[in-house]
């Protein structure tokens, strides 16, 4: 073979080509990147709500030897699983008609969800009224009023009562909507204003809503399938997508029911083998309706309870009733847990696993041990980590208040669930 000649042309060529890949490697290592489709601003307050991490919760899993999972809930932007519910109400509510455009949403609640519904109304343009039992944690109604919710603080009674806070919420809706509608009628009178006509002056002071409300909306999140359908349609499938599909069992507590419907009845549905449990606070006619047939205890019939149904101090969870939501959920059984237990285990996470969190969070992880224990090691578990600690300082981490109640914690480990 004939040896190649350089010539000063090629020399000349190569030179050059390689000045140019100089030039296109240095700006590339300037340009940044693209960002992946999953890392991209979401839209809004709204877009921030969901999609929250799965982590393993390191402690229990190991004690039990099941991988217990809890959903990040807490990390929503509101504070708490509530969210899903908020905007999941709003946007039906909006869609349907049946909330006017600015405004007013109404909800009866111990917290929770009327802070995601005071945190989520703004950005739809709403208002939110909120009707809350005056032995709820102080900081809850505190934190409603600084995001702008008008609360009102009344006393706890049976929800058979009309003044129960919930009934009184629901009044409050339609006391908008009679205002609303009201002020389209009497706003003109031959072109004219009321105040022109006869001298009318609204004292807006006075009232519990402005004149030009355009109406209100009663959230119902106890009734409302909205409540529901945002754990049937968020909620369970993220388990599932974060899971791979790879989980044996899933238990949560229930207030609404809506969460522990929503999740149970997607899982089973993408797998009927997953197995699905409520834990039950005291107080709660929950846990002898799944596992006796008949909401009652040896004190009481069925329906018949008159003053505060819950004697427990974990708030948001625990009923007597069964409400359209949690009628929705597909359930295996059913476990009790007590308040010490809850206050021994918010204590356990946080020494061990610096997690922070409320009540109902905590009873959810009594729930989870509950569950490894019965079903024995090996297992995938997840239960929900609904909000975190900063809303119950008042109550649940008072050592004074607690100490009233003889729930003083003093456990090492987890002896107080027969844990070694």
């Amino acid at each position: 073979m004939a040896p190649v000649r350089i010539t000063g042309a090629m020399v000349a060529a190569i030179s050059v080509t390689m000045a140019l890949l100089s030039i296109v490697l240095y700006k590339s290592k300037k340009t940044k990147p693209a960002l992946p489709s999953n890392k991209n601003p979401r839209n809004g307050l709204v877009g921030a709500i969901g999609n929250t991490p799965l982590i393993r919760i390191n402690s229990l899993s190991d004690a039990t030897g099941c991988e217990i999972l809890g959903k990040c809930e807490f990390l929503n932007p509101g504070g708490s699983v509530k969210d899903r519910v908020a905007v999941k109400i709003i946007e039906e509510a909006l869609e349907s008609g049946d909330l006017a455009p600015g405004g007013v949403v109404t909800e009866g609640s111990a917290g929770s969800t009327a802070i995601s519904l005071a945190t989520v109304a703004p950005a739809y343009g709403c208002k939110c009224h909120v009707v809350i039992p005056d032995d709820a944690a102080i900081e809850k109604s505190q934190i409603l009023e600084a995001l702008g919710a008008t609360v009102e603080r009344v006393r706890p009674v049976s929800i058979t009562h009309r003044d129960h806070f919930v009934n009184i919420a629901r009044r409050r809706a339609s006391e908008a909507n009679e205002l609303a509608l009201k002020h389209r009628k009497d706003e003109q009178k031959n072109g004219k204003t009321l105040e022109q006509v006869n001298g009318f002056h609204y004292d807006e002071e006075k009232q519990l809503f402005p004149r030009n409300c355009p109406g209100g909306y009663f959230a119902d999140q106890f009734e409302n399938l909205a409540n529901f359908r945002a754990h049937y349609e968020g909620t369970g499938p993220e388990i599932w997508e974060q899971t791979g599909g790879n989980v044996d069992a899933f238990v949560a507590a229930a207030g609404t029911g809506g969460t522990v419907a929503g999740a149970s009845k997607f899982l089973q549905e993408r797998n009927p083998n997953i197995k699905c449990f409520l834990i039950d606070p005291p107080g709660s006619g929950l846990f002898n309706k799944i596992t006796r047939g008949v909401m009652y205890t040896k004190e009481e019939a069925e329906g018949r309870r008159l003053k505060n149904p819950f004697d427990t101090i974990t708030e948001g969870i625990g009923i007597n009733r069964l409400t359209k939501n949690f009628l929705m959920a597909k359930l295996d059984g059913a476990f009790r847990g007590t308040d010490k237990e809850a206050v021994e285990m918010s204590r356990f996470l946080m020494k061990n696993d610096g997690l922070f969190m409320g009540s109902s969070s905590a009873m959810n992880c009594v729930g989870a041990v509950r569950v490894a224990q019965s079903i024995g090691p090996g297992h995938t578990i997840v239960t929900i980590l609904c909000d975190s600690g900063m809303r119950h300082l008042s109550k649940f981490y008072n050592a004074e208040y607690l100490s009233k109640f003889d729930l003083t914690p003093t456990a090492c480990g987890l002896e107080f669930l027969g844990v070694g």
